[in-house]
């Protein structure tokens, strides 16, 4: 769903590195921005919960450059959670969207051995519809 490499560029370059949890930031905060019909930087707010650590907290550095949601705007918001959870909320109506991986994801995410097959898998990732990869409810 990423339309365009420039964009994972831009991700690579801000966050220093390919791996999956950026990916899966940039795909979840894409996916959001498309099923609210909202503007990115100042028309959604993201609330990230479960990812505090690395190499989780990646996802986040994903979710920014995919909606425009920046600590400094204060419209991204990082919480402690048990699972790995973003909810988008378009400013201008207030619909939301609650995004989660799906199990069978964090399986193999966990399963990942080294930067190598990080990298590999996050390959992967971008080409992999993302309702294979996340459920979802608004």
């Amino acid at each position: 769903m990423i339309k365009t490499k420039s964009i994972l560029k831009s991700a690579v370059d801000f966050h220093g590195h390919l791996g999956p949890y950026l990916v899966l930031g940039l795909l979840m905060g894409d996916l959001a921005i498309y099923k609210l019909k909202c503007k990115r930087h100042f028309g959604i707010k993201a609330i990230v919960k479960g990812a505090e650590q690395k190499p989780k907290s990646c996802l986040i550095d994903g979710i920014q450059v995919s909606t425009g949601c920046t600590y400094g705007k204060g419209n991204i918001i990082k919480l402690s959670g048990s699972t790995i959870n973003a909810e988008f909320i378009n400013l201008d109506n207030n619909k939301n969207i609650k995004i989660c991986l799906k199990k069978n994801l964090v399986k193999k995410l966990d399963s990942l051995n080294g930067h190598r097959a990080s990298e590999g898998f996050a390959g992967e990732l971008l080409k992999t519809n993302p309702v294979e990869l996340f459920e979802f409810k608004f």
